[in-house]
């Protein structure tokens, strides 16, 4: 793993850190409010465009990570317990991993349904199986689920430490990942 001796997330962390955390709350909202998926639901203005914010976020998590891996993190703020350091490399471990997970479970399942993606309308996006693959029918509860549970609960615990961080304990932890704030 990689440790930045800077004590900020580099600008173009902090862009995708709160790009990515814009693009879950519409994400939400377009999941929330869209039809219920089912055996012969057409693809709407609402479904298109949660297929859409997949892809988006998908594609700005992997550029997320490629730069995290490429340029690390800044080392932990003074004063941090070992176990809080640990603690938030998991959590951020394990949201990258759902937010990898859930837009190709979203993807298979529109595969698996013969549903078309496009992206914004500008290209279609090949599907990653064939309609109806057997065996394959489980990933839309699937993604509805880990969605829904995994990444709004590691999301709740990682804003709750930030704000812990923040208003608690008075330390510089939010801080490193604010925009627009002068630092290392």
């Amino acid at each position: 793993m990689v440790i930045s001796t800077q004590g900020r997330y580099t600008r173009t962390a902090i862009v995708l850190h709160w790009l990515i955390f814009v693009l879950l709350i519409v994400q939400f909202i377009l999941g929330w409010t869209m039809p219920h998926i089912g055996g012969h639901t057409p693809v709407t203005t609402l479904i298109s465009l949660h297929f859409s914010f997949g892809v988006l976020i998908l594609a700005v998590v992997v550029i997320r990570l490629i730069w995290r891996l490429v340029h690390g993190e800044p080392a932990p703020a003074d004063g941090i317990p070992p176990w809080q350091t640990h603690s938030a490399r998991v959590i951020h471990w394990l949201l990258y991993l759902l937010l990898l997970v859930v837009p190709i479970l979203g993807w298979i399942n529109a595969s698996y349904r013969g549903m078309p993606i496009t992206f914004f309308g500008l290209f279609p996006v090949p599907p990653l199986l064939a309609t109806h693959a057997p065996g394959w029918g489980w990933t839309g509860d699937i993604h509805v689920d880990v969605a829904e549970y995994g990444i709004l609960i590691l999301a709740g615990l990682h804003i709750a430490a930030a704000l812990y961080h923040y208003f608690i304990r008075h330390d510089q932890v939010l801080q490193r990942m604010l925009p627009g704030l002068r630092g290392g």
